[in-house]
């Protein structure tokens, strides 16, 4: 075999194991605490936000605020079964809401884009996710829950 068909071949062997490298990197996904996640991997968003953590304990959940670099706050709303039921933010810059509504989040997508209304709020639902977000420029706002996870006794107006 010459050098060059040798060569060839070599390359083409490196890119393949290179792309199945790859995919399986992006097909792994770290353990974020996100909505409908359990309270052990909020520690992960901690570290994603680059924030600290400060838990304020009510009768029927606790709430888990960040604040991240940006000056927005984080809340994540935790029911006594350790379940993260709800997220809420606001402040001046929109957070990484891939990271606070993990699974949900292609939901919050959809919702955006089916949204018939104004560019500044967007109220949907899409089966159990509930979810409202309001927004200018440096003012944002907006929470999203499990209709089937929010605590009995928990108003969704506790959630803002």
């Amino acid at each position: 075999m010459d050098y060059f068909r040798w060569n060839r071949l070599w390359l083409q062997r490196r890119r393949r194991s290179l792309a199945l490298l790859g995919g399986a990197l992006f097909a792994c996904s770290p353990a974020w605490a996100a909505l409908g996640s359990d309270i052990a991997s909020i520690a992960s968003d901690q570290a994603h936000f680059h924030a600290t953590d400060k838990v304020t304990s009510h009768p029927l959940y606790d709430v888990h605020e960040m604040v991240v670099s940006t000056g927005t706050s984080v809340r994540e709303y935790a029911a006594p079964d350790g379940r993260v039921f709800a997220v809420s933010w606001d402040g001046p810059a929109m957070p990484d809401l891939r990271q606070a509504l993990g699974p949900h989040f292609e939901d919050f997508v959809a919702a955006a884009r089916a949204s018939q209304g104004s560019h500044h709020y967007l109220t949907a639902q899409h089966g159990d996710l509930v979810l409202v977000s309001t927004g200018r420029m440096r003012a944002f706002a907006g929470y999203a829950y499990l209709a089937s996870a929010l605590p009995p006794g928990v108003s969704t107006d506790e959630l803002r």
